[in-house]
């Protein structure tokens, strides 16, 4: 095998690559006599078909089993002997393949840069810590409550208000006629709730026991029954009781609402909660400031490839957006005042920071071999499974089953794995903080860069939508 690098710029290696007819024949030869062992040809028995007849018969079929299988070791033993490790795929051309002549073939990839990581015992980083106070859990009571009201008749004769709940009987009806679903009688219905559709509610306020209220509504155009989206609705309402609403008792009664034995256990559930939800933020913060100082730390060159389809992503996510914004009339500047030649170069410096980072990441992972084991995947998938409740089976079967999710799935795990190794090696310090500083904007980004940060789509991750994901794929299908 002759092999002859042709271009060199940067990452990017170009090579023509020669091998001779000989190698050729021998890969043909050694396919042949795989093929007589089980060759049925009438006229011969099993093993004796003359390797000639084989070659006549078989011959189109196995050199195109030839030139892939040749190509593909030929073109992995060249990259092994200069130690080249291409990003993606090779992209390969053939110049020449016939019957009896050498095959030749261009081949052109970009290879992985070279890494140095710094010394992570340098970086020093602040990790925020938070403390729920008795504030925060009152507040979270009070909403609970809030959640749970109880009401009570009003006894006075007065007029309802928005929070107050009606008993009332109803009948809707579409062009003069009743429809299924539109009827009920001695219905409780908190005004001001939205459980209804719009409009219906707002009628009702300012309304007295006693009264018929003719209520006018629309069906909103998404709304789940296809026979009533975008229909005019009258619907006959007779108020039957007023009631006031209250928020529930804050003791134990409350707490056995919602399966916890008395408010003591409560308190000390919503407090480990919050505190859960702090720390998950404070780490957050600490790997955006983690992530800063890799990059300032470390200066190498990337392929212009991954970049190049980070920000093809990138763009497709803001045009997105765009898109929908002006659909929804909105009045929000996507642009920013800017053309969209200067967003393409603020978001291709995001497409950059990403990919030296993802890469950064990736060769600490592989030097120091940090992976993730099967229990990390399925501790990971159990958690995604538990966000669709009645459907965890489906969607556990629907990563298994598919390669692309288990990677999206992968990717953000190992990365979270090695940012936790390299906070391991450098040199943390607390510093307790109110909410009101974690949650706070950090002043992080060069401001010529802030803004087109902040509104760089966020690259995607595991099935985040209500369906499942195995309805998605269905959804696709159909």
């Amino acid at each position: 095998m002759q092999v002859t690098e042709t271009k060199t710029e940067g990452l990017l290696h170009e090579f023509n690559i020669i091998v001779p007819a000989a190698e050729i024949e021998t890969f043909v030869t050694n396919r042949l006599n795989e093929l007589k062992k089980t060759a049925k040809i009438p006229g011969f028995r099993p093993g004796k078909v003359p390797v000639k007849m084989l070659r006549k018969q078989y011959g189109p079929s196995i050199m195109g089993e030839v030139l892939e299988r040749t190509v593909g070791e030929t073109s992995q033993k060249a990259m092994d002997e200069r130690e080249l490790r291409p990003v993606a795929q090779p992209k390969i051309e053939i110049v020449k393949f016939d019957e009896g002549a050498d095959l030749e073939y261009t081949m052109a990839i970009e290879v992985m840069p070279k890494v140095e990581p710094m010394d992570f015992s340098k970086i020093k980083l602040e990790r925020m810590v938070v403390k729920a106070d008795e504030a925060e859990i009152t507040s979270a009571l009070e909403r609970l409550a809030s959640a749970h009201k109880t009401s009570e008749p009003v006894t006075k004769a007065r007029k309802s208000k928005s929070g107050d709940f009606v008993v009332i009987d109803f009948v809707g009806k579409v062009d003069g006629e009743e429809f299924a679903g539109g009827k009920a009688e001695d219905y409780s219905l908190e005004l001001g709730s939205g459980s209804f559709i719009p409009g219906f509610e707002d009628q009702l306020i300012g309304s007295k026991v006693g009264d018929h209220v003719e209520v006018k509504v629309k069906f909103p155009d998404e709304y789940g029954a296809e026979e009533l989206a975008g229909k005019e609705a009258v619907f006959d309402v007779d108020v039957k009781e007023l009631r006031e609403g209250a928020p529930a008792a804050i003791d134990d009664e409350l707490a056995k609402k919602v399966g916890i034995d008395d408010l003591e256990t409560l308190k000390a559930s919503i407090r480990e909660e919050h505190e859960r939800e702090f720390k998950d933020m404070a780490r957050q913060r600490m790997k955006r400031s983690l992530l800063d100082e890799l990059e300032n730390n470390h200066d190498f060159e990337i392929p212009e490839s991954l970049v190049e389809n980070e920000f093809q992503g990138i763009w497709m996510q803001f045009e997105q957006h765009r898109k929908q914004a002006e659909e929804q009339g909105s009045d929000e500047d996507i642009n920013e005042g800017k053309t969209d030649d200067e967003l393409k170069e603020d978001y291709r410096e995001i497409a950059a920071r990403r990919v030296r980072l993802g890469l950064l990441l990736a060769e600490i992972g592989r030097m120091n071999n940090i992976d993730l084991n099967q229990e990390d995947l399925n501790r990971a998938m159990m958690a995604e499974a538990q966000r669709y409740p009645g459907q965890e089976q489906m969607v556990i079967e629907y990563f298994r089953n598919n390669p692309e999710s288990m990677h999206q799935l992968r990717a953000p795990l190992l990365e979270d794995k090695v940012v936790d190794f390299i906070f391991e090696l450098a040199k943390v310090s607390d510093k307790d903080v109110t909410i009101d500083e974690l949650i706070k904007e950090p002043e992080e980004l060069a401001p010529a860069k802030k803004k087109a940060a902040k509104k760089a789509p966020a690259k995607k991750k595991a099935p985040a939508k209500k369906k499942a994901p195995a309805e998605e794929a269905e959804k696709k299908e159909d």
